[in-house]
């Protein structure tokens, strides 16, 4: 009876800039499909101008590539997932509001009660040392509760977590872009991405019944 059961469907909306939070995103991809989910992975688009974008060294060229590698994050996605993880740098210390925009754009799921029951997570980078990893994912908890999203967290529930991530999410520390994740960094990652899918499998079964 299992063999007949749709695939559960993991949507990855991410924002990144220099690329580490992008890598934490294909890595949780990775997990996620080999615990047999369907994933889509979704770039949040810049909300400032390319003026801007100019006065920080690569930045243009680097939003201009990944936005040809996804596509950007729809009210559809949204519907369509079972498991919803969000991922963004840090940005003073808490989401970035490339992230937060589409996060706010899903007002019209939430009034009609479409994202109650889904599987929410998050994931990080930030740029130096104590520069608000945790402070970040946990800022994004907040909407996620709102949103009506079961919150999964990692705990240290994988050997990948005494060694890399936090258990709110997978994270990284780029030492302002010179560092990319790790493959301690990639393992914790890949570990949320099971343990998502897992947990969203369970419930669409569960549900289904």
């Amino acid at each position: 009876m299992d063999s007949f059961m749709p695939n559960t469907n993991v949507l990855i909306v991410f924002y990144s800039r220099a690329g580490s939070t992008e890598i934490l995103a294909n890595a949780i991809a990775e997990g996620a499909i080999a615990e047999g989910a369907e994933v889509r992975l979704r770039r949040a688009r810049e909300l400032v101008s390319t003026e801007v974008m100019l006065q920080a060294p690569g930045w243009h060229d680097s939003a201009e590539a990944m936005n040809q590698r996804y596509e950007a994050p729809t009210e559809a996605d949204a519907e369509w997932a079972d498991a919803i993880v969000f991922g963004t740098p840090t940005r003073f210390g808490s989401i970035s509001s490339e992230l937060k925009a589409y996060i706010d754009g899903l007002g019209g799921l939430w009034f009609a009660g479409k994202l109650n029951g889904k599987v929410g997570s998050v994931f990080g980078a930030t740029s130096s040392k104590h520069g608000g990893n945790e402070s970040t994912l946990l800022s994004i908890y907040a909407p996620m509760a709102h949103l009506g999203l079961i919150i999964v967290p990692l705990g240290y529930a994988d050997p990948a977590m005494f060694k890399a991530g936090t258990p709110y999410g997978a994270t990284h520390i780029s030492n302002h872009d010179t560092l990319m994740p790790n493959e301690d960094d990639q393992a914790v990652a890949r570990f949320q991405g099971r343990r998502v899918a897992s947990v969203a499998s369970a419930l669409r079964a569960k549900n289904l019944r």
